[in-house]
C-alpha cells in the first residue's frame, strides 16, 4: 500500500523502565537504550520524508521521579547532543525545543540553546524535543504571556503564536508506546485533530519496522476535521 506521510509525527517514550525491570536491569539501562531508539527514529523517519518528528522525553511530572534517575537522563542528553552534532549538520537536521528548559541544570540548558543555534538555518526534517515540558503549562504561559502584552479578546490565533510550537505544524499523527492509552499532559492545544496510535511495543524496542507499520495505520485513517466525508453523509 502506498503510505501517506505525516508532516508531523510526535511520539511519547513510554516503556524504558518497564524494558529494562522486565530484563533485571536498573532503569538507567532502559533509558539508555530508548536513546538508541531515538537515533533509529530519526534516521528512519528522515528516510520516510517526515518533516517534524517530535519526542515527549522529559515531562513537568517527571521531577517528581528519583534523583538519581533525573540525574542519569540528564547525562544521557549530554551525551546524546555531544555524539549527535555533527550528524544533525551533516543531514541538515534542525533542533527544536519545547518546554521550560531554563529549569534544567544549567550546563544542560546552554548545550541545547548552542545545539539549536548551530542547527538553526538546517532546511531539512526538524527533530523537536520536549523538556521539562507539560501541556496544561504551555497554555497556562500562553495565557500569561498575552495577559502581560494586555490582549483583552483573546483568539485560537493569539494562543497558537504563544505556543512553545508557535513555529511548527500541528501533530498530525501521536504515537504512544508501551501500550498505554493516554496523552499524559502532552500537546493538549495542539492535538484537536491529531490521529492518536498505542503500539504495545516499549520504546527501546521501537525501529523503523514499528514506524511503518505505525504509518500504514495511519495511511487507513479518514481525517475530517470535524467535516463529513461524502460517503458519510
Amino acid at each position: 500500500m502506498n503510505l501517506k506521510i505525516p508532516k508531523h509525527v510526535a511520539i511519547i517514550l513510554d516503556g524504558n523502565g518497564r524494558w529494562a525491570t522486565r530484563k533485571g536491569l536498573p532503569r538507567t539501562v532502559g533509558h539508555k537504550a530508548g536513546i538508541e531508539a531515538v537515533k533509529r527514529t530519526v534516521e528512519a523517519a528522515k528516510e520516510l520524508n517526515i518533516e517534524v518528528l517530535s519526542f515527549f522525553a522529559f515531562s513537568t511530572e517527571n521531577w517528581k521521579r528519583d534523583k538519581s534517575e533525573i540525574d542519569a537522563i540528564f547525562e544521557i542528553l549530554r551525551n546524546y547532543l555531544k555524539e549527535n552534532e555533527e550528524e544533525y549538520l551533516n543531514k541538515n537536521i534542525k533542533l527544536e525545543t519545547m518546554g521550560d528548559i531554563t529549569k534544567l541544570p544549567e550546563d544542560l540548558c546552554l548545550k541545547f540553546e548552542e545545539f539549536k543555534e548551530k542547527t538553526k538555518n538546517n532546511t531539512g526534517m526538524i527533530v523537536n524535543i520536549g523538556l521539562n515540558y507539560g501541556g496544561r503549562d504551555e497554555i497556562v504561559r500562553a495565557f500569561n504571556l498575552l495577559s502581560k502584552e494586555g490582549v483583552k479578546e483573546i483568539k485560537e490565533e493569539d494562543i497558537k503564536k504563544h505556543l512553545y510550537t508557535c513555529n511548527l505544524p500541528d501533530p498530525d499523527f501521536i504515537i504512544r508506546t508501551s501500550g498505554e492509552q493516554r496523552l499524559s499532559n502532552f500537546m493538549l492545544f495542539q492535538c484537536a485533530y491529531s490521529e492518536l496510535y498505542f503500539p504495545k511495543v516499549l520504546w527501546p524496542d521501537f525501529d523503523k519496522k514499528h514506524l511503518v507499520k505505525a504509518l500504514k495505520a495511519y495511511s487507513k485513517r479518514d481525517r475530517r476535521f470535524g467535516a463529513i466525508t461524502k460517503e458519510k453523509k
